[in-house]
């Protein structure tokens, strides 16, 4: 068990000190915005745009790694929302709105450094298959459930503009797509931008936790505990035990696959949940204490989830 704490506590020991930091005012709020939109629209999206461009795509897409990942993600969806609107009386928006944080697992800023560090960043293949998906497939799903629930008038022309700006305005999506597009065309990077984007993949990850660390510090738990729990027992064992049982039993996922599938979905919410719910005003608080407690909880349950993977 000391061995795997050795593997998970670095990469909250360092979202820890953006919490503090921010918590003793030796990093201002106005900074934690900077360093956010640093990391989110340029440092991660060209960690995402230079691993999908080398991605072997034939090799890394297998159907039985998205199936067993996405089937998880989806059931943690829908019981979340019919938790939320019949065992805790919430609204259908705000169960909606609690659903979508069940589903959307911090796959990037917690998943990738906990995966790299526990079996090195050669055992990343599966993770970003499952991350160059991940952002539309939950867009996707979330948008167009809330949209047809809040609308009378069901226009398809609608839901798609709404889905489509969500996901093609973010940044994360952009490299994505770039990356794809590299890819498929062999195009050749010049050895000077190759290195540029060396420089800002380095930069990516710990900036991005020392940040994600002071964004925490504001989403103090505020009430609805029995909800918030039971969102993150959703996310945090329901979610990767659904991938388990998918991949060893359904699918039977390789040795990589099954931990790349298996550690993603053991994620906490991601703060895409909060600005999903604060988007539609809806289970704000909810989506924000569970993106604060769930991160905290992870410690153990990655943790465990380390000890149960060969």
């Amino acid at each position: 068990m000391t061995a795997l704490l050795d593997v998970v506590l670095p990469v909250f020991l360092v979202l820890g000190a953006g919490y503090l930091a921010v918590w003793r005012g030796l990093f201002s709020d106005s900074g934690v915005d900077g360093l956010m939109v640093f990391t989110q629209k340029f440092a991660v999206p060209c960690l995402l745009f230079a691993a999908i461009s080398s991605l072997d795509l034939g090799q890394s897409f297998d159907w039985r790694l998205l199936l067993s990942y996405f089937t998880g993600s989806t059931a943690c969806f829908v019981l979340g929302i019919l938790g939320a609107y019949y065992v805790f009386g919430r609204s259908l928006p705000d169960s909606i709105a609690i659903g979508f944080v069940a589903l959307f697992a911090n796959s990037v800023l917690l998943g990738l450094p906990i995966m790299e560090r526990a079996y090195g960043a050669e055992a990343l293949v599966p993770n970003y298959a499952i991350i160059s998906i991940h952002a539309p497939f939950c867009y996707l799903l979330g948008i167009t459930t809330m949209e047809i629930a809040i609308t009378q008038t069901r226009a398809p022309i609608r839901l798609l503009k709404t889905v489509g700006r969500a996901i093609f305005s973010n940044a994360l999506m952009i490299g994505i797509i770039l990356g794809f597009i590299v890819n498929l065309t062999a195009l050749p990077l010049p050895g000077i931008v190759d290195e540029a984007l060396s420089l800002m993949i380095r930069a990516a990850l710990p900036a991005a936790l020392f940040g994600l660390g002071g964004v925490l510090y504001r989403y103090r738990p505020e009430g609805d505990a029995k909800v918030i729990a039971y969102v993150c027992v959703l996310s945090l064992l329901v979610h990767p035990a659904i991938a388990y049982g998918m991949g060893r039993v359904v699918t039977d996922l390789t040795t990589d696959q099954l931990r790349g599938a298996v550690l993603t979905a053991a994620m906490a919410p991601g703060v895409n949940a909060y600005l999903f719910a604060n988007m539609y005003g809806a289970a704000k608080r909810v989506a924000a204490s569970a993106v604060l407690i769930g991160t905290a909880a992870t410690v153990l349950t990655a943790s465990g989830w380390l000890l149960l993977l060969p």
